[in-house]
């Protein structure tokens, strides 16, 4: 074994003790999240509602929340950074939510008719995104459906084009090569279609073909290979399922330009960065219209709704019935209510500008602590979006991403809970979410337990 290697299993030893130190804490400071786990498994599946709740130690069983904080079961609160995934965006229990939603209870939650609030939201998402036609669903995975059963309808072809890395759902057209081990993902200038999940026909998933993040020359490849063949393209235009992965400079307007010249089409998957990088998304920060956008998540201020934009053409291909877009909850007139109340209340400039601010000290504050303990790892930012990468160089796609070292970041996950701040779990994968209802004090907390974290796994005298 060389010294190298001494060292590194050396640290590895260190990092697992410490680990076993933190979920240790994890557990005794949530008794009643572990005793409702346990009943929970009496008639839940896996003991969750959500197979991504499934978290080690335990998972984490919440009780209310309220501003920028959530509070468990155990009584113990948090600056709430996980923001459910990304769907906090408004905090929790925001004035203006909880006024339209209250309104609309006492006047009926579901018609399957349109209300007046439908054409209110749709205005106001062309203003932003600048996409003229909307329709709306009830979750992210709906909409991502939609669009590529759309785009499928409108070129009368088969295939789709999906990064590798990105997720967009869990229905079967994109329910491949999500989070790819090594050994099978293929080479890197040619990845693999492979399965994400049980389930899924390998007839459906030859129909998905991957190409790298930032990679127009696959892009390329493919469409020319399957000349004629390929429907469109769907992708994160920042990816969100590997911490946060940014487009290199023209990345975004070859993809229109190279699928637009082989009669494809393009939809960008703004679930996650909709509303969270800024007030018209990636698309209005880039200056690049595809021809669909996704949206979800932070759309309905914590009310479950999601839309999906088009062009013109596209659009007019739904109003002309070529594609029927239908759903029961489609636009129901909760949702609706929320979502315009999110819009014209909570997301407004002024919030942004709040939000802009807090980033700008969480990173520093957070690189701040790199620098000081000589951690290597840096800080990925966008909106009100943040993570860390425990890796020395930017990641710029997910074989990148790969390298990335994932016990730090359970790490730093549990050195977050430990000392009140919720971060999702799935540390290497998810992001941090400042809410509009953050303030100073709480990204001090979040900064001032990274440093914590960033001494004790450099081996700094800490405070336990």
């Amino acid at each position: 074994m060389t010294v190298q290697d001494s060292a590194r299993k050396t640290a590895e030893r260190g990092l697992a003790s410490i680990i076993a130190a933190q979920e240790d804490v994890f557990v005794r400071r949530q008794p009643e999240s572990a005793r409702l786990a346990a009943r929970a498994r009496g008639h839940l599946a896996g003991g969750v509602t959500s197979s991504w709740q499934i978290t080690a130690p335990q998972p984490v069983w919440l009780s209310h929340g309220r501003g920028s904080k959530v509070y468990d079961v155990d009584g113990n609160e948090y600056v709430d950074l996980h923001g459910g995934y990304g769907a906090a965006l408004a905090g929790h229990a925001h004035p203006a939510i909880v006024e339209a939603i209250a309104a609309q209870i006492g006047r009926g939650t579901h018609f399957a008719q349109p209300t007046r609030d439908a054409v209110a939201v749709a205005t106001e998402l062309a203003r932003r995104f600048g996409l003229p036609s909307w329709r709306f669903a009830n979750s992210g995975t709906e909409a991502t459906m939609d669009a590529v059963h759309l785009m499928r309808s409108i070129t009368g072809r088969d295939l789709i084009i999906k990064v590798e890395g990105c997720y967009h759902g869990h229905h079967d057209s994109v329910q491949v090569s999500v989070a790819p081990d090594a050994d099978e993902a293929g080479p890197a200038e040619k990845p693999a279609s492979a399965p994400s999940a049980t389930g899924i026909p390998a007839a459906i998933t030859d129909l998905t073909l991957i190409a790298g993040f930032n990679d127009l020359d696959g892009v390329a490849r493919l469409l020319d290979e399957h000349h004629g063949q390929v429907a469109g393209m769907i992708v994160e235009p920042v990816m969100m399922n590997a911490g946060i992965i940014k487009p290199q400079p023209g990345y975004l307007a070859g993809l229109k330009t190279l699928l637009h010249g082989h009669g494809a089409l393009l939809t960008f998957d703004e679930v996650k960065t909709g509303l969270t990088v800024g007030p018209g998304g990636v698309t209005h920060h880039e200056g690049v219209q595809p021809d669909l956008i996704t949206l979800a998540k932070s759309l309905g201020g914590g009310v479950a709704v999601a839309a999906i934009g088009g062009t013109e053409p596209v659009m007019d291909h739904v109003a002309s019935g070529g594609y029927e877009m239908v759903g029961t909850f489609n636009g129901n007139p909760l949702a609706m209510a929320a979502t315009r109340a999110m819009l014209t209340e909570v997301a407004t400039p002024q919030a942004y500008q709040r939000i802009e601010a807090l980033r700008q000290r969480a990173a520093a504050g957070i690189q701040r602590h790199i620098g000081d303990t000589g951690l290597t790892a840096h800080v990925v930012t966008v909106g009100a979006k943040g993570c860390v990468v425990f890796a020395a160089e930017p990641v710029t796609d997910y074989r990148g991403f790969l390298g990335a070292e994932d016990s730090y970041s359970h790490a730093h996950w549990l050195f977050q809970h430990n000392r009140g701040v919720f971060l999702p779990p799935w540390g290497k994968i998810e992001q941090w979410l400042i809410s509009v209802q953050h303030d100073e004090a709480d990204i001090d907390r979040l900064v001032d337990n990274f440093g914590v974290f960033a001494r004790a796994v450099a081996g700094a005298p800490h405070q336990p």
